[in-house]
């Protein structure tokens, strides 16, 4: 039934256009973003099942059971990635990184190119909101007081974060999402890499000259990592090796690899708990950043970003609803039918940087559009960094917002956009013109007739 010029169609338009109103101003009613959606998607779905009561009454719950395995595919895989990276936090790994960095009384301009290029490194890793949260915390202790430094290092900080996270599947959920869709294999991802460093570099370069060269003040005292710490960074390279080498090899979804994972954590948490004492500098008064409680798990399986997983829930139900009334059809035939493949792409960048790219690129999955390996690749690209344009396009602006209240403003970010623009551009002409091999390839497909 094609519902969008039906009462219920048209309702639950305007419910998600209100919905994720209050998701974008999160930030001046403080009311969490996943409340929301998540109403809205039980809202959309009352109303598309009572209009199918009389015609077809197992539609719509069988469309939600659909809906809700792809949420938990994502929910499982990020519920693994998320407690390792607590675990990290807990284990002063991101708070030793930061005051080495401090300690060092790097030039402003140094530490600006410095926090940018470690977030463009480790995006692809830790995720691109976690690591624009670290380095911003990073440019903060430095710049005390220069809030010109902390705003421009800010704004570095989001393009180089999304800019990393857009060339691998750990990145951003959109490269997440397109990459257990089955899309894109594991190594294609990295063709997005030559892109990526351009559409960071060229902005960077240019606020570089209005970062001062002057010294730094020095950081504060340093912390040592506590016990284990090395070890459950081997174990998540090793959670990301059995991820990618389940879905690669055993063609088991990744999901699954991270878990499993996961369970490496939990057994050497449990080595860390049976053995541990209690020594003096883990205590405050020593001045150490400590916990004389043993190393929980489950406490850092309890501290993962519900707010964020749960937004993800309501966007998919949302989304998944709008589709199943038609409006997504409607939409494909339009953007990727009139418009074609490549503008409709470059479009879905822009979008995102006004909407956020998560319900962006699940309405685009949902669409399911007939396109080659290089169509996804751009749409996966455009998504990832095309969020960078505005502060609100992406979780990491979003976040530092937050962050660095009244030092890194919306308005502060727009005047960098246009030359973020530039190296938007760039991106998807270098990408078009060098992984033109993947045109006219299934996606996929790993390898091209080119190659």
């Amino acid at each position: 039934m094609d519902l969008t010029g039906h009462w219920v169609g048209i309702a639950s338009l305007i419910v998600f256009i209100a919905a994720y109103a209050l998701v974008i101003g999160e930030e001046f009613t403080h009311l969490r973003k996943s409340k929301p959606v998540m109403l809205a998607a039980g809202m959309i779905w009352v109303m598309v099942a009572s209009q199918y009561r009389d015609v077809d009454a197992h539609a719509p719950e069988e469309a939600v059971l659909e809906f809700l395995v792809e949420f938990a595919q994502l929910f499982l895989f990020l519920l693994s990635a998320m407690t390792y990276v607590n675990a990290l936090t807990e284990r002063n790994v991101f708070t030793a990184l930061k005051c080495w960095l401090g300690r060092r009384s790097f030039t402003y301009r140094q530490m600006f190119w410095i926090t940018g290029i470690l977030s463009f490194f480790l995006s692809p890793l830790i995720d691109n909101l976690t690591t624009a949260l670290v380095m911003c915390a990073v440019v903060m202790a430095v710049g005390k007081g220069n809030n010109r430094f902390i705003g421009t290092a800010c704004v570095n900080i989001v393009v180089a974060a999304n800019a990393g996270g857009a060339f691998s599947p750990f990145g951003d959920i959109t490269t997440l999402m397109v990459w257990q869709r089955g899309l894109i294999d594991f190594q294609t991802f990295f063709v997005l890499f030559l892109p990526a460093v351009a559409n960071y570099f060229v902005p960077a370069s240019v606020m570089s000259f209005a970062i001062p060269n002057d010294q730094s003040p020095a950081g504060e005292n340093d912390v040592t990592m506590k016990r284990g710490a090395k070890r459950i960074m081997f174990l998540f390279l090793c959670t990301i090796v059995t991820a990618v080498s389940f879905h690669n090899f055993l063609h088991l979804p990744p999901f699954l690899g991270m878990m499993t994972g996961l369970a490496y954590l939990k057994i050497f948490g449990f080595y860390l708990r049976k053995t541990h004492i209690v020594t003096p500098y883990d205590r405050k008064d020593y001045g150490q950043i400590g916990d004389p409680s043993p190393f929980d798990s489950f406490r850092e399986v309890s501290r993962i970003e519900w707010d964020t997983l749960l937004f993800f829930f309501g966007v998919i139900m949302c989304v998944g609803g709008l589709g199943f009334i038609g409006y997504l059809d409607h939409l494909s035939a339009y953007f990727y039918g009139q418009l074609g493949a490549t503008t409709a792409n470059v479009l879905v960048g822009i979008l995102s940087s006004i909407i956020d790219n998560i319900p962006v690129m699940v309405a685009v999955l949902e669409m399911n559009p007939p396109m080659d390996t290089q169509q996804w690749l751009l749409v996966t690209l455009t998504a990832g960094v095309g969020g960078s344009l505005f502060s609100i396009g992406s979780a990491a602006g979003i976040a530092l917002m937050g962050q660095a209240r009244g030092q890194y403003t919306f308005f502060q970010h727009l005047r960098w956009t246009p030359v973020i623009a530039v190296g938007y551009a760039l991106s998807i002409w270098l990408h078009m013109f060098i992984n033109d091999a993947y045109a006219n390839v299934s996606p996929g497909l790993s390898c091209c007739p080119a190659y």
